[in-house]
């Protein structure tokens, strides 16, 4: 498997991937897919520091990762927020695990003190892939996101690099 930074021509693939958990999981609280053009403005504004990383094998996108602003204002500059999400035929085979490293790998690099991670409560996978990779449970915001009809909560995990 190859980790990358993105380019504009994995936006497909990118699409493909997010928007199935946009319409079928609360594993993202957006609620509309992303169109071709929404999602190559996502790849292009997270083409420094905040980068976005994909995971190839055989040819093909099978996850990808990215770091994010965590907050708009200045002061929180040094932090950063992860996201990851792996192809469903892909999960279960290392490509998380690695993007979530190749993500601290960059973010060290770039600088920054702290990365975040929020997730929908319940969603054990993820919650243990962030505490394998040395993040620590911050604390639970309660019912914050509604979606399919249900409230949702978000699990905040932090790792200091």
């Amino acid at each position: 498997m190859e980790l990358r930074r993105a380019i504009l021509e994995d936006a497909e693939a990118i699409r493909a991937i997010y928007n199935v958990e946009v319409l079928g999981s609360t594993n993202t609280f957006d609620l509309v897919a992303r169109s071709l053009v929404e999602q190559r403005a996502w790849i292009d504004a997270r083409s420094g520091a905040h980068a976005t990383i994909v995971a190839v094998r055989d040819g093909e996108v099978v996850g990808f990762g990215s770091l994010s602003p965590y907050r708009d204002r200045p002061a929180y500059a040094t932090s950063v927020e992860d996201s990851v999400y792996v192809r469903r035929d892909s999960q279960g085979a290392g490509v998380g695990r690695a993007t979530l490293e190749e993500l601290v790998k960059v973010a060290t690099s770039h600088g920054f003190h702290a990365v975040f991670a929020r997730i929908v409560g319940g969603h054990e996978v993820s919650i243990a892939l962030h505490r394998a990779q040395g993040f620590d449970l911050v604390g639970t915001e309660r019912e914050v996101g509604r979606k399919f009809g249900h409230w949702l909560d978000v699990v905040v995990m932090q790792r200091l690099l």
